[in-house]
């Protein structure tokens, strides 16, 4: 937790390029430009960025109740898709001598660029701006040498050949501000760079790249492809009525798998009270669209295993290789999220597949509860995380 003196010392100092303060409770631009600013981490200090709410220019608190909806809002930053990817940072209230202030820390991206709405904001000093194609390009750069996660790393034997590009047009669209496009004379290569798809130190697509638009990312992939069987009864043993091996970029994979749920799980009519007819499937479609998409975004790549969607006469079992990431464990996995494939997650929320950040497994619990079904069941180990959905009664 921050002290008061370390955050009475932050209010003294000079408005920096890791410091800003602000009087404002509303203005969500203006917070998320500045996250977006101190993710980015322009200068390279390695340091975290403090964004300060309450204060005057002067550093004085200007008598700001700080509440809990003030918290909440401030957090909510983070998770409603508009910073791609989504930052690290925590909000806390600081009690001090003179008045309250809420402070977000927002620690430097090992993915940068960070977006903000399609842009990217950086600070030099005081100064906050929307960053230019040369230092768009430093950031990138710079990203080779901090990459921690295996979807941002560059793939050796690939080359831009194997991209398509037209599915990366067709995203860039969706991802990047509109007059930042047409402003832009950037090379292929730095096109891609600048949404983590290209690795210009290497010179070569990432894995992120490849899983996105790439024409036959299981070459480079083996595991990059999904098993779906579907079984007449509740278990294994009897032959499938379909089985196939479904792969392709991501958007084919997704769209694939939607239509087979579509045309599994028929909505039929159902007797209801009073002898009134009700209409109902035997699973809410978005609950395993969340839970399948949840598998996508934080599978392991590295592991040749398949992510496998079984279809029983009586559940359905969504299994992918590797088991839960960074802080979240068994019993806050509904209310935490750390990303194994952060490059991942932010185009799934780009291509609208995503609603929220860190809230897919509540909002699938919430959805087969409404249906009458189960809740989702969780069986996770240090290597595969399986869950597996109950049809509900009929």
């Amino acid at each position: 937790m921050l002290t008061p003196e370390f955050v009475q010392a932050l209010l003294t100092d000079l408005e920096s390029d890791c410091i800003e303060r602000t009087t404002s409770t509303s203005n969500t631009d203006k917070f998320a430009q500045a996250i977006c600013a101190f993710g980015n981490d322009y200068p390279g200090h390695r340091q975290p960025g403090y964004l300060i709410v309450g204060a005057n220019d002067d550093g004085t608190p200007c008598g700001l109740d700080v509440t809990d909806e003030l918290l909440r809002n401030l957090a909510a930053i983070r998770a409603d898709g508009n910073v791609l990817p989504p930052p690290a940072m925590t909000v806390e209230k600081v009690v001090l001598s003179t008045g309250d202030v809420a402070v977000v820390i927002v620690q430097p991206s090992t993915v940068p660029p960070i977006r903000y709405k399609g842009r990217v904001y950086i600070r030099t000093g005081p100064r906050k701006s929307i960053a230019n194609e040369q230092e768009e390009r430093i950031l990138s750069e710079r990203r080779a040498s901090l990459v921690t996660t295996f979807d941002a790393h560059p793939v050796p034997e690939a080359t831009l050949t194997d991209l398509t590009m037209r599915l990366f047009d067709e995203y860039r669209m969706q991802t990047v501000d509109s007059d930042t496009i047409a402003a832009n004379h950037r090379t292929t290569e730095e096109k891609l760079a600048s949404l983590r798809c290209y690795d210009l130190t290497a010179g070569r697509p990432t894995v992120a790249g490849l899983l996105l638009f790439g024409s036959n990312a299981r070459y480079f992939l083996p595991g990059a492809y999904v098993q779906f069987l579907k079984f007449p009864g509740h278990g294994m043993t009897e032959r499938p009525d379909d089985e196939s091996e479904v792969s392709g970029d991501l958007r084919t994979v997704v769209e694939t798998m939607r239509q087979k749920i579509m045309a599994y799980n028929p909505v039929r009519s159902l007797q209801g009270e009073g002898f009134q007819d009700r209409s109902g499937a035997d699973y809410p479609e978005w609950a395993l669209r969340e839970l399948f998409h949840n598998a996508i975004i934080h599978r392991d790549y590295q592991s040749n295993t398949p992510v496998r969607f079984y279809w029983f006469a009586d559940r359905i079992e969504i299994q992918s290789a590797g088991g839960l990431y960074g802080e979240v464990t068994p019993a806050t996995l509904t209310r935490r999220n750390s990303y194994r494939n952060p490059v991942l997650a932010e185009a799934m929320k780009s291509m609208n597949y995503v609603n929220r950040y860190g809230y897919g497994i509540q909002r699938a619990q919430d959805l087969l509860a409404a249906n009458g079904n189960p809740p989702a069941e969780f069986e996770i180990d240090d290597k595969v995380f399986l869950v597996t959905i109950r049809r509900r009664s009929s």
